[in-house]
């Protein structure tokens, strides 16, 4: 998971962050969960959601290809060959499934490497920092840098801080836990923010609200503006010691770091679809991120997400259950450091774009699903009032209505909920332009334990909740792709 920003402030900071559609910050509405309402669609497919559901219990076909993809190919970042063994693997699975017009799309994504690397307190003790670099940062001298610390709770105080306070300086971001949505920010935009005081190099506090010593990388984003410095992320322990350290005194840091940027290499998007028995030039497409961070196995992160959305398509496909509409399942490339894939697939649908029915994204890990989430609306910005169904416009609540009617088909795995909010990185070119997106919603219990870490292994997705999730998928893609009605999106704002 992961969105590039490009430097902002304020509201428009938060609506540009990574998984914000999934994430909310504290300081923005809470994203209540409404209850599903039978109305005459769960009348018409209760029986074929029910066929779905009783085919999920004993179906592994999804977990069986996910522990393939984690054990004999495992972490997958852009540019390396992995991905690309992902991708061809990717694409002869979906062929012996059973889908129609598989297909690769080719992408060219970009090649970061990390290289090793290295943190440590120096001064006024002698400590080794657990640290991962962020993705897409620039490396040190070969040598590293050594530099006093300057430790900073938050963006204000950052701004309040002077240049000469800041310059020759490593900044350490600690600004708590408040969320994803909250400290993705320190990770996406401090590099630049600290080197525009003049810093040599960030330290930035994981983005997770569990302390066991454990790094949480991800990417970064330059503003071409400003000097690009180094930055890495540091375990929640070592920097609540660098701020306790830095009230008694001065604090001393090395940092090594051998990242850099080499040229970019072709991957691809894979596809694969059921073609609409009335309408197959209309599209319902569904899916998650192929690629991953170069730590762990890329479980949750997404192989989860492309397995869930694999198995929803393929228990459709095994009932012989014929949509009207055609259901692309579809595993995007470079979502964590580009987003290379999903612009790519905005070009492959072209002027086509009034085809595309829903968009569907799986990014949030396979734990206890709760509903699906449904995106697109303005009170996502923070500071805007709480969700109100009534306040949409006629078509919107129509379409929250439609949700909740198929929502009542879940039931049965306890996920008949819908929330406002739903949507992923991959699908944003196209959901941006006013197709409707949607995502499931987890209770999300562990995810950010274990997000973009070492520990992003295949024994943290239990098979049992997969199973649910990807029956959930099912249900709601082939209610989409076949009821007579359409759901309606909305365009997002310019930033």
């Amino acid at each position: 998971m992961g969105r590039f920003a490009a430097v902002l402030t304020g509201a428009a900071l938060f609506a540009a962050l990574p998984g914000f559609a999934q994430f909310n910050s504290p300081d923005a509405p809470s994203l209540p969960s409404m209850p599903a309402v039978a109305g005459p669609l769960a009348a018409k497919y209760k029986a074929d959601a029910d066929k779905i559901l009783k085919a999920s219990e004993t179906d592994d076909d999804g977990y069986v290809a996910l522990t393939y993809l984690c054990d004999h190919i495992g972490k997958r970042l852009s540019g390396t060959p992995q991905l690309n063994t992902a991708v061809e693997w990717g694409a002869e699975l979906m062929r012996k499934a059973g889908l129609q017009n598989v297909t690769v799309q080719p992408v060219m994504v970009p090649r970061w490497v990390r290289g090793s690397e290295s943190a440590a307190i120096v001064g006024p003790v002698t400590k080794p920092l657990h640290m991962l670099g962020l993705g897409m940062s620039v490396g040190t001298p070969k040598d590293g840098i050594t530099a006093g610390v300057v430790f900073v709770p938050s963006f204000a105080a950052l701004d309040a801080m002077t240049p000469e306070q800041v310059k020759g300086k490593i900044v350490v971001f600690n600004p708590g836990w408040h969320g994803y949505g909250v400290n993705v920010a320190y990770r996406a935009l401090g590099p630049s923010k600290a080197a525009a005081k003049g810093a040599v190099g960030v330290l930035v506090r994981s983005a997770t609200g569990l302390a066991m010593q454990t790094p949480h990388t991800g990417a970064l984003r330059y503003d071409e503006k400003v000097t690009k410095i180094p930055a890495a992320a540091i375990s929640v322990e070592d920097a609540l010691m660098i701020e306790r350290l830095a009230k008694e005194g001065p604090v001393t840091v090395h940092l090594q770091m051998d990242a850099h940027m080499e040229a970019d290499v072709r991957a691809g998007n894979v596809m694969g679809e059921i073609v609409g028995s009335e309408h197959p030039e209309q599209v319902v497409s569904i899916g998650g991120h192929i690629d991953s961070w170069d730590v762990g196995q890329g479980a949750q992160d997404d192989g989860a997400g492309i397995m869930g959305a694999f198995q929803a398509v393929t228990l459709i496909h095994k009932l012989g259950l014929k949509p009207k509409r055609t259901i692309r399942l579809v595993f995007w490339v470079n979502e964590e450091n580009g987003e290379a894939g999903g612009r790519a697939y905005r070009k492959l649908v072209g002027d086509k774009i009034s085809d595309q029915v829903a968009a569907i994204e799986m990014d949030e890990g396979a734990e206890k699903p709760l509903g699906m989430g449904f995106g697109g609306f303005a009170f996502m910005m923070p500071g805007a009032p709480a969700f109100d169904v009534n306040k949409l416009s006629a078509d919107e609540r129509r379409s929250f209505e439609v949700l909740q009617d198929i929502a009542s088909l879940l039931g049965p795995i306890g996920a008949d909920t819908v929330s406002p909010g739903g949507g992923g990185s991959d699908i944003e070119a196209i959901t941006d332009e006013g197709v409707p997106s949607l995502s499931p919603r987890t209770d999300a219990v562990h995810y950010f334990d274990w997000h973009h870490t070492e520990a992003d292994t295949l024994d943290k997705v239990d098979p049992v909740e997969l199973r649910k999730n990807a029956a959930m998928l099912a249900v709601v893609a082939y209610v989409l792709a076949d009821m007579d009605g359409r759901l309606v999106g909305t365009k997002a704002s310019p930033r």
